[in-house]
């Protein structure tokens, strides 16, 4: 065995699934063969001998105006075929259930993919006016709705100011000042939870946690309400009932 307790003779698919994981956390802008070296300890003939491998079995496609790289559509089948059976959302559905059983309220499951939150699940509660401001397969940059801000608080400063950075134009267009999103980051680690009020739809707001479902990906659950259904005191309740439920939580 390798250090770490990793499987042997492995080195090169090691690499080029972090590649490929890489590629699928940037894959709106793109990354240059520079930029990916940047970003992974890969040797400049390493990165492209892989990215070449890749892109002759269409897991990877090369954009020659800018010459950037992105997931290609082989890449993009494997996601969509495990999006229609996954075990992760297996694992969360009773969880999901019982939250907006208890709550009444629209429960949301999303994933940290790169400077993004992608919506996997949600799940309805028994009220009638119900929040459905995120689609299932929708993406959303971090730090904008309660799950991806509560995403974004488990990330360091340094990665939040960088993914604030290369948004800069879209976060603006929202009316998310980085100021404000670092005040709302701080808070949230501080109670463990976001708590969000018509920051994306005039009258919703949102409560949401965040929490490691494997050693390399994040996700978070949210509730979405009428903003009437959530003022202070019930935002606080529902938080620490998500905080409660993550912790005791046993897939």
């Amino acid at each position: 065995m390798e250090k770490l307790g990793l499987t042997t003779g492995t080195q090169s698919l090691r690499r080029a699934l972090m590649l490929l994981r890489l590629l699928g956390q940037h894959q709106e802008e793109g990354l240059s063969l520079t930029q990916v070296i940047e970003r992974l300890p890969l040797e400049r003939s390493t990165a492209h001998r892989l990215l070449t491998c890749l892109l002759e079995e269409g897991f990877v496609e090369r954009q020659v105006k800018g010459k950037v790289y992105r997931l290609g559509i082989d890449a993009v089948q494997l996601g969509t075929a495990g999006m229609r059976r996954m075990p992760l959302l297996d694992q969360y559905a009773g969880l999901l259930q019982k939250l907006a059983r208890i709550s009444g309220d629209t429960v949301f499951f999303v994933i940290r993919q790169g400077d993004f939150c992608l919506c996997l699940q949600r799940q309805e509660g028994h009220f009638p006016v119900r929040v459905f401001t995120t689609n299932v397969g929708e993406k959303r940059l971090l730090g904008v709705g309660a799950g991806g801000l509560a995403l974004m608080a488990s990330l360091d400063d340094e990665e939040v100011k960088s993914i604030l950075k290369r948004h800069a134009p879209s976060y603006a267009a929202m009316g998310f000042s980085p100021a404000r999103i670092m005040q709302s980051v701080r808070q949230t680690r501080q109670y463990g939870y976001s708590c969000i009020t018509d920051t994306i739809t005039e009258g919703v707001s949102g409560v949401g946690c965040a929490f490691k479902v494997s050693p390399t990906q994040w996700a978070a659950l949210s509730f979405g309400a009428i903003t009437p259904r959530l003022p202070q005191q019930r935002q606080h309740e529902l938080g620490q009932l998500l905080l409660t439920e993550v912790q005791s939580f046993k897939p």
